[in-house]
């Protein structure tokens, strides 16, 4: 997929220090068609083998090093590709053993739609050996070829972004069909609700249930299709459980499963002490934000999308430890979206449909603060810088200034 280049670019980069690569995201959203398209680009040698097909389990068991029997073009060193291997039983051990085997001889990619970072903080014995990177669904910001780095647009994000029509017929899109790769490309309703309903079957009554063991797949199919219209508020998970008829704890541990199949992701208050932020209640979006209804709150949900997107690569590409909130005080004033470094408040940005005069929250937040803000509209070629105190604030068209996020 050409409008994917820019992933092998960082792909070429971070594998240039790490042997083995884990690619992580949801399904569909093109992790094995970006893993394809590096052979014959960046890599000669490619071994592929994926852990979906009856062959391939067949294959593991009884020729765990496959690769070696690759027949290799040239001299150069080969890649080999472990699609949702992670569906494996021992897949951990498998990789370790393969990895400390091998590397220095070959290169590694493992891709998968369950989330592969679940455990990166368990002490897990694949510690140290692999780095990560994600892929989501398609974004403005992959899309609109933006040449600025992280470092430049978070020293200046006032910048005004040029104006182009096409990253509004792109934001229409992704309005109505998502980013996922397959549905955006056809641009068409009645493939996009086959593809959402097959896509979303799969998930909860196939991937979930034989994953995570969970039996009571009715009243979780029941929670999944409550969370759209709890899209742009801290969510209450009393409320939730008292909804579907089920226990505090078990919501809970439903809502960390959308998650972790990237049904959903969920954004964490920011705080100065991480641990209060733990406690508190959390926003959840949708990974697909065409299946939110209420107008305002999809163009939150894709403004959610296009952030994470972006904090997560740059994380990935050790540009620096960046992470999404939003921030609330008691008086439950909000501003919807925090950009930390270091859980250091970087950036303020908030969501309105047309104001394009500054929120009063976000007004109040940046002088306490003291931190660049930006207030996303959907109104065209829209882009005044408002001085407020010390500071300024850019009231801007939505599709063109995310279209310009690195």
């Amino acid at each position: 997929m050409e409008i994917r280049n820019k992933y092998l670019k960082y792909w070429q980069e971070i594998s240039a220090s790490k042997e083995m690569i884990f690619l992580a995201g949801p399904r569909q959203s093109g992790k094995t068609t970006l893993a394809q398209n590096m052979i014959g680009t960046l890599f000669a040698n490619v071994s592929y083998l994926n852990y979906d097909f009856i062959e391939s389990k067949k294959i593991i068991k009884e020729d765990p090093y496959f690769f070696e029997k690759l027949d290799r073009k040239d001299r150069s060193l080969p890649l080999v590709i472990f699609d949702e291997i992670h569906k494996h039983d021992n897949w951990k051990n498998y990789l370790k053993g393969v990895y400390d085997k091998f590397h220095g001889q070959y290169q590694f990619l493992v891709s998968g739609s369950g989330r592969l970072d679940a455990f990166q903080k368990s002490g897990d014995s694949l510690a140290g050996r692999y780095f990560m990177f994600h892929l989501y669904p398609l974004t403005l910001g992959e899309l609109g070829n933006s040449d600025l780095s992280p470092k430049s647009l978070l020293d200046d994000p006032l910048n005004v972004p040029p104006f182009r029509n096409e990253m509004w017929d792109l934001w229409d899109k992704i309005e109505k069909f998502s980013g996922f790769p397959e549905p955006f490309l056809r641009g068409d309703k009645l493939f996009f609700n086959r593809w959402h309903s097959t896509y979303s079957k799969q998930l909860l009554y196939e991937d979930i249930r034989n994953m995570s063991g969970i039996r009571k797949i009715d009243n979780l199919v029941s929670l999944f299709s409550i969370l759209p219209s709890r899209v742009g508020s801290p969510v209450s998970i009393n409320n939730l459980a008292m909804d579907i008829g089920t226990s505090f704890q078990t919501v809970n541990e439903w809502l960390m499963v959308f998650d972790k199949f990237f049904l959903t992701f969920s954004v964490s208050p920011w705080t100065s002490k991480i641990s209060r932020a733990i406690k508190k209640e959390k926003k959840f979006y949708m990974m697909n934000p065409s299946i939110v209804e209420d107008k305002e709150s999809r163009m939150e949900n894709i403004v959610a999308i296009e952030l994470l997107r972006a904090v997560q690569l740059w994380t990935d590409m050790g540009f620096g430890d960046f992470s999404l909130h939003f921030i609330r005080n008691k008086e439950k004033e909000e501003v919807d979206f925090l950009i930390a470094e270091n859980n250091r408040p970087r950036l303020l940005v908030e969501v309105k449909s047309s104001e394009t005069s500054p929120s009063r929250s976000l007004i109040k937040f940046q002088n306490y603060l003291d931190v660049p803000a930006i207030q996303l509209v959907l109104r065209k070629e829209t882009a005044r810088i408002i001085k407020n105190n010390n500071n300024k604030i850019l009231v801007v068209s939505a599709p063109d200034w995310l279209g310009a996020l690195p």
